[in-house]
């Protein structure tokens, strides 16, 4: 048996990726696996049985977790996204830079420590280094699912969609959507007549400027349009539907899932050129950019949306290159736990 945790997950509502990582094991864990909440959890384990958590958590949290993973009474495993913490802790939530470092360390206990990507994983072991830790876990490379919206993988439109963008993820400084409304914004100055989709809940200690901008800008222009309620993945798949592309220009990502969901939707990609998202980026039908160059983003937002010539050759690319599926995410991870 596989005791997954989802302690965090169990009570939240919101569509984070570390949500979907973990509603996207236990969809796909059969009846080999459990879902637990640790509190609730007797620790009562037989023989092979093992313990998996893709959360973040502290000793607070889940109190007895040190000791128990020190007992080496079930073989465990955790999956890690990021360091995003303790590499940005001004636009980070106080409470999750508080209890980053000591998380860190609480993984080297674990058996298995799986990434979800090649730089995080360079991340974590930096980190241990970092803190003068010889971790037990040993450390691998995760691929994450791009189907994780649901629904069949889409193929070549008819036609160019509607002149919209998409840009999906929570309003904060990390996810940078104040550079992409100033690019849209020179757009929209110059005559320039699309739709901007931001998607997603108010950072409610980091949200406020952004949530300033966007009250400006809607008074002069009527493209830009907010879902800042929660949006579930039926909405997310039609919201990609009438879009010609997505936007994602975050300064600082573990793995950058909408990218892969975005391509799976058969939507190109305006992405940042972070080494986490270009793993997933470079299989093609993403233009990559720094999240730093507002000229850049206007420019490429201005050819994707304009330019159907690039948009097709863009689009071609995402419904050619193979992505990975969840259902072989949850197998590797089965595999390492075994």
């Amino acid at each position: 048996m596989i005791f997954l945790d989802v302690t965090q997950a169990a009570r939240s509502r919101h569509h984070s990726g570390l949500n979907r990582v973990s509603a996207s094991l236990r969809a796909h864990g059969g009846t080999e696996v459990t879902p637990i909440v640790w509190s609730q959890w007797s620790r009562t384990v037989a023989p092979g049985d093992r313990f998996l958590t893709s959360e973040l958590f502290s000793s607070e949290e889940r109190p007895g977790l040190a000791e128990w993973l020190r007992t080496g009474s079930v073989r465990t495993a955790a999956i890690f996204h990021d360091a995003i913490p303790l590499r940005h802790p001004s636009i980070t939530w106080g409470k999750s830079v508080g209890r980053h470092a000591a998380y860190v360390k609480l993984l080297a206990e674990f058996d298995d420590v799986m990434c979800v990507s090649a730089d995080s994983a360079r991340d974590l072991q930096g980190l241990w280094r970092w803190q003068g830790v010889v971790p037990r876990a040993r450390v691998r490379v995760l691929g994450l699912g791009a189907d994780g919206l649901g629904g069949a993988r889409q193929g070549l439109p008819a036609a160019p969609t509607p002149r919209s963008v998409v840009a999906v993820g929570i309003l904060e400084p990390r996810k940078n959507q104040a550079m992409l409304l100033d690019a849209a914004e020179i757009l929209w100055r110059r005559g320039r007549v699309f739709r901007l989709i931001l998607v997603g809940r108010v950072n409610p200690q980091f949200g406020a400027p952004i949530v300033q901008q966007i009250q400006r800008l809607r008074r002069t222009f009527p493209g830009l349009l907010v879902h800042e309620t929660r949006a579930d993945d039926a909405r997310l798949r039609a919201l990609l539907a009438g879009a010609r592309c997505t936007a994602f220009a975050s300064r600082a990502e573990g793995c950058g899932l909408p990218v892969l969901e975005s391509l799976w939707a058969a939507r190109p990609c305006l992405c940042s050129d972070l080494e986490s998202v270009r793993e997933s980026a470079v299989g093609g039908g993403c233009d990559l950019l720094s999240a730093q160059d507002t000229h850049a983003w206007e420019q490429a937002l201005e050819r994707m949306l304009f330019d159907d010539a690039h948009w097709w050759a863009k689009t071609r690319e995402a419904v050619a290159r193979p992505l990975p599926l969840w259902s072989e995410t949850a197998a590797e991870v089965w595999r390492v736990c075994r």
